[in-house]
This record gives structure tokens, C-alpha cells and sequence, in this order.
């Protein structure tokens, strides 16, 4: 049997235990905003000594649930990498253990530079190699004041 058919055989019998992730210290809670919303922000599946972590589309929100920088589409990209990168700290993982992101511009024609140069500065300073995949989509986004949202799968081992 192949190493991957082990792997697949492994996983099919492995237990999956999953939960909400949350890092109130850099983003609220989607239930408590003023308009309620039904989702978590990362959910994380234990597989067997194998993680994921699912993060819902992630955007420039603070802590109280508030959209912050409000017309600035750099510091609304830089604040959601900070808040992905506070639900990514919560669970013990890091940007290296991204492997893919999906990436809703409210406007690509005009934000796509931008959105390209911040990226890549912060995969950078990340020192990211390989890069996560990714796909970059135009959107209407759940807040008119919102001009990025990302979301990110992540994958990493951990103890049985």
C-alpha cells in the first residue's frame, strides 16, 4: 500500500473532533454583533495527529466588532492579516501552516495592486516558502465599508 493510502486509511478510521476558535483579543464574536450573524470564526478539526483549521472570511473588524479604517484599503488588508493571525496564534500555528487563502476585493480592478504588494510584502516578512495557493475574487461584501475579507484553511500536526 502506498504512503498515501495509509494516509487515507488513517483518516477514514480516525475519530473527528471539531470546535469553534475564537481570539477575542483581536476580533469579536459573529453572534455578538448588534445584528446577530450564525457562523464561527475558524472552526477546528482534529483528525488523528492531523489539524485544520477552517477561518471564515476574516476582514479589518476590531475586538468590540466595529469595521475599522474605513477607506483605506492597506490598513484593512494589514488588519485582517493581524486577525488572522490572532485566531492562527489562539490555536498554536502560524502563517507557514496556511495552505490557502481565499481573497474577496470589493473592487479588483482598482485594489488588485495594492491587495498584490501587501500580500506579498507580508508573505514575506512572514518568510513564507511555499506560498499558500490562493484565489483572488471580486465580491459585494457583508458591510459596505468593508473592501477585503480573506479566508484561509490551515493545516498542521499535532499530538494524538
Amino acid at each position: 500500500m502506498s504512503a498515501l493510502a495509509d494516509i487515507l486509511e488513517t483518516i477514514a478510521h480516525a475519530p473527528i473532533k471539531k470546535r469553534a476558535v475564537t481570539n477575542l483579543g483581536v476580533l469579536n464574536e459573529a453572534y455578538a454583533y448588534a445584528k446577530p450573524s450564525s457562523f464561527s470564526r475558524a472552526l477546528r478539526i482534529d483528525l488523528n495527529g492531523l489539524t485544520i483549521l477552517l477561518i471564515s472570511g476574516t476582514a479589518s473588524i476590531d475586538e468590540n466588532g466595529v469595521s475599522v479604517h474605513i477607506g483605506d484599503f492597506r490598513a484593512q488588508m494589514r488588519r485582517t492579516f493581524a486577525n488572522i493571525t490572532g485566531l492562527l496564534k489562539s490555536e498554536g500555528c502560524t502563517w507557514h501552516d496556511i495552505v490557502r487563502t481565499t481573497c474577496y476585493l470589493r473592487d479588483i480592478e482598482r485594489d488588485y495592486e495594492a491587495f498584490n504588494e501587501e500580500r506579498t510584502a507580508f508573505y514575506k516578512e512572514q518568510g513564507l516558502d511555499p506560498l499558500p495557493a490562493s484565489t483572488g475574487i471580486q465580491a459585494i461584501l457583508c458591510r459596505p465599508e468593508l473592501l477585503i475579507e480573506i479566508e484561509a484553511i490551515a493545516m498542521f500536526r499535532t499530538e494524538k
